[in-house]
């Protein structure tokens, strides 16, 4: 049952409006200010919410590429770090990713960024080496070539899918740091904590192109001159 409600011109409501008018301009305010108290928060929560909903920002990556023959389309996709080291200028494109969310964070890529190599689909993934971002995301050609593995038909050249960037060959790490080992810390820095629990090669692991926040990435590094765990 709703509240009773005063009529319109009771006593109540009289009195109130022969009030001294001091208190009358106080009472006044007061509503001002609180309505503007109540913006404030409006426009500071809406603030907030966008500030949460943008995409947040990386500086390190983690790509993933086949070291072993596999054919397909009469393609051989065999590219790993020695093949981009043996490269002329030891740069390459990183083409072929046909993932929406792989390439968007290829697209947030910057000039100078650092990323793993890392080796996949083969007898032991994991991190091989180091290269650097030299060019920005870019179309990627292979989506219209016919002969390509890559291709794809639903793509225009007007309206292009798929992006990709340069990389350049840094250098192998110390030692290869395997997948099996990086999933053993994993799995500790779950349960206890650390940098690596909620690292993308286990939440999303799928993802050929994947962020890494830099205490994963510095965390990573760190291992190449530790003995195997």
């Amino acid at each position: 049952m709703p509240p009773k409600k005063n009529a319109r011109g009771s006593k109540s409501t009289v009195n109130s409006a022969k009030d001294d008018h001091g208190e009358t301009v106080s009472a006044a305010k007061e509503t001002v200010s609180r309505k503007r108290t109540a913006a404030a928060s409006v426009e500071a929560g809406n603030k907030k919410s966008k500030e949460s909903s943008s995409p947040p920002q990386y500086c390190h990556w983690l790509m993933k590429s086949e070291p072993e023959s596999r054919f397909e389309n009469g393609i051989d996709m065999k590219f790993g770090i020695e093949d981009l080291k043996a490269l002329p200028n030891q740069t390459s494109c990183w083409d072929g990713v046909r993932n929406y969310q792989a390439r968007n964070f290829m697209r947030q890529m910057k000039e100078g960024q650092l990323a793993f190599f890392y080796h996949s689909n083969c007898k032991e993934p994991g991190v091989a080496g180091i290269m650097k971002i030299v060019k920005e995301a870019y179309v990627d050609h292979t989506q219209f070539d016919k002969k390509d593995a890559h291709f794809d038909a639903t793509s225009k050249p007007d309206n292009p899918k798929w992006s990709m960037v340069d990389v350049h060959y840094q250098r192998m790490m110390n030692r290869y740091i395997p997948l099996s080992e990086l999933k053993k810390y994993h799995l500790q820095h779950r349960a206890k904590g650390g940098p690596l629990k909620d690292m993308a090669l286990f939440t999303r692991a799928r993802l050929s192109v994947q962020p890494l926040t830099s205490e994963e990435f510095d965390f990573v590094m760190s291992l190449e001159d530790k003995k195997p765990l």
